[in-house]
């Protein structure tokens, strides 16, 4: 199977199972090493008048490194049959081993951009806004005691879709 080229209007997905049901790879570039992490928080919309996706790095993510440094991010989504992978992706550091090597994904570094050959949907972000959230902003108590016990706030970037890759059947 192999990839083709869509319109981000053509992705016929529910981004909200692709997230929140089936997770994503975020992944990113920086001195010849590809990282990824794997996320179930995202969004896909319009800003700016372009196509953008939106993703969010704990601070303590070996990934957000890559993210910092790099021009670029990929979000690849999975169908369920990668769950065992992506919940390894997600608990292990690639700081500390090759983690990548360690699953059953195949990465293709295209332009020095990662992203993996069994994802059934790509979205290659050219990055184009990072912010960090602060407590001040939240509006309820709640939403920070039930999500972040450590304070360990998100830092969200916004990368415009430049790219959809979507694997053909």
């Amino acid at each position: 199977m192999t990839f083709r080229e869509v319109s981000p209007n053509e992705i016929n997905e529910n981004i909200f199972k692709l997230f929140h049901d089936d997770w994503a790879l975020v992944s990113a570039s920086y001195n010849n090493k590809a990282n990824t992490m794997t996320a179930s928080w995202g969004f896909v919309g319009i800003m700016w008048h372009k196509p953008v996706a939106q993703v969010f790095i704990r601070p303590s993510r070996y990934t957000k490194e890559f993210v910092d440094n790099s021009d670029y991010f990929t979000v690849s989504f999975f169908d369920k049959e990668f769950r065992e992978d992506l919940t390894y992706l997600g608990t292990v550091s690639g700081k500390n081993e090759d983690k990548i090597s360690k699953s059953s994904l195949t990465l293709i570094n295209s332009n020095n951009i990662p992203y993996f050959n069994e994802a059934k949907l790509v979205l290659i972000c050219k990055k184009l806004y990072v912010q960090n959230m602060v407590e001040s902003s939240f509006m309820y108590d709640e939403t920070i005691e039930n999500n972040y016990p450590y304070k360990d706030y998100h830092t969200s970037y916004i990368g415009e879709i430049i790219n959809v890759l979507q694997k053909e059947k």
